[in-house]
């Protein structure tokens, strides 16, 4: 009956307008470990992920310019294929050796420097293991585990985070409930969500969250689209005694090989995770493994101009920095005119918001990717997340790229009329930005055959960012510039 009912929901979730994607009968995506000894087996086998995208051989120049890098498949993937910072794509002759991945500015995520933070590293921590959970991305969720005990917690403080919130602080549990519901649910943020954090935070500290949380979500989308392997140290944090004990503030003389598997109290043995997504078998209450991901069917064009024109009127929850003061804070080859607000709200934190700025308007700017092909993946994103300031902007740069407003509602239904390659494209975009494990081998396999390499890990980088633009502007509530 198990298997009939996971079949059924596969079947359930693949539609363009429908409840999300499916679970291929072939490749599946990976499976939700329900509890924290399958957790941390999932964390440990990762070690031996299987690299998901082709690399060439290395010449005697790139082994130099590499150094230690060379080892790595995460700088590897870079270095080949991601634009430098001042010009297009990696390569010989390309300004090789320089190119970031997983969306810029993001990547900060908990490590943001700015003196106007005032939330504490080891609760965005706790923030971003929240993040990663829901997400089920076991390379970010190792390192927070690391992080965590590094920073003081217990093996049972961390194990609760998973199932147990009830003997927390109100201020904690509505943090928590915050980063699940942005990661996995931003088209159901309310008032009301605020309403709740407001009751312990302010303004400025629910938008600090934002970013971090946003940061979070793009870490996660570019490790695990890029299939980077778990690292086998786990990541040089807060390294363990022989007896599994958190590194006091002096390292200890000798320290055990890494490991994941750790014992875990009876408390928490067979306690299901509150966190990341399930589906119950409604015949047994029994969770099932089953990585899924729903969002409620397409809104009609009638609908979506309707949003778009709400969105033209409302007024931002979160707070934005005066023009002038934006202004100091903008690339030299920003656009002229009117500052759109997403500028002013990243400048509320005036030390990070210049590396913000940038790295949208870079995102945009360098790369090989074909600027239609990053306004269709930036509305497609943005629909299924029910980001309407981030809907408008895409639409603006359709219409401003030639296409029609058939051509951009198109975008919502059947890619039958696409190219295969356009296909390849869209799809990886979309199970990306949806929910990261959703996104195949197989997808991607599929598009690098179609496309190169180089495009779909270009492809894998924007979509952190504008999944993590959609987190944010959303949050904030933008008002839509006309």
């Amino acid at each position: 009956m198990k298997n009939m009912l996971s079949k059924f929901v596969a079947s359930c979730l693949l539609s363009t307008a429908g409840l999300a994607f499916a679970i291929d009968s072939d490749v599946t995506p990976r499976p939700v470990p329900l509890t924290r000894p399958e957790m941390k087996k999932y964390l440990e086998d990762m070690k031996q992920r299987k690299l998901r995208i082709p690399l060439p051989a290395l010449t005697d120049a790139d082994r130099e310019k590499l150094g230690e890098r060379a080892n790595s498949y995460e700088s590897r993937l870079r270095y080949h294929y991601m634009p430098s910072a001042e010009g297009q794509g990696q390569g010989p002759g390309r300004n090789a050796g320089g190119g970031a991945g997983g969306g810029g500015f993001f990547l900060a995520g908990g490590r943001e420097s700015d003196s106007d933070n005032s939330l504490d590293y080891a609760f965005k921590t706790q923030l971003f293991w929240i993040v990663s959970r829901t997400n089920n991305c076991q390379y970010c969720l190792g390192h927070q585990e690391s992080k965590l005990l590094g920073a003081g917690m217990t093996e049972d403080e961390i194990a609760a985070l998973d199932g147990d919130w009830a003997g927390l602080k109100p201020a904690l549990q509505t943090a928590y409930a915050y980063a699940r519901k942005i990661t996995y649910e931003p088209h159901q943020l309310r008032e009301a969500d605020f309403d709740a954090l407001r009751k312990h935070y302010t303004d400025k500290q629910i938008l600090e969250m934002t970013l971090s949380i946003a940061g979070n979500n793009a870490i996660n989308r570019w490790k695990e689209g890029a299939g980077i392997p778990q690292s086998t140290g786990g990541g040089n944090f807060g390294a363990r005694r022989p007896d599994g004990s958190p590194n006091p503030a002096k390292p200890p003389v000798e320290t055990a090989p890494h490991s994941y598997l750790t014992p875990t109290s009876e408390r928490f043995q067979s306690v299901i995770t509150k966190v990341a997504p399930i589906v119950i078998d409604p015949k047994s209450g029994e969770a099932l493994r089953d990585t899924v991901f729903s969002r409620p069917p397409l809104e009609s064009r009638e609908a979506v101009e309707q949003a778009l024109a709400k969105a033209r009127q409302r007024k931002p929850r979160l707070p934005l920095a005066d023009e002038a003061k934006t202004r100091e804070l903008l690339p030299e080859s920003f656009p002229a005119g009117p500052l759109p607000q997403w500028t002013m709200l990243f400048a509320t934190f005036p030390n990070t918001a210049k590396a913000r700025i940038a790295s949208v308007r870079g995102a945009e700017e360098r790369g090989d990717l074909k600027p239609l092909l990053k306004a269709q993946v930036s509305w497609i994103i943005a629909r299924q997340d029910r980001a309407w300031y981030a809907v408008g902007q895409a639409q603006r740069r359709l219409r401003e790229l030639g296409a029609t407003d058939d051509q951009i509602y198109q975008l919502d239904g059947s890619w039958d009329a696409m190219t295969p390659a356009e296909q390849a494209m869209f799809t990886v975009a979309r199970k990306l930005a949806a929910t990261p494990v959703m996104l195949t081998d197989a997808d991607v396999e599929k598009g690098v055959e179609l496309v190169g390499p180089r495009d779909v890990v270009q492809l894998i980088s924007y979509v952190t960012g504008r999944a993590s633009f959609d987190r944010i502007t959303e949050a904030a509530a933008l008002r839509l510039e006309e």
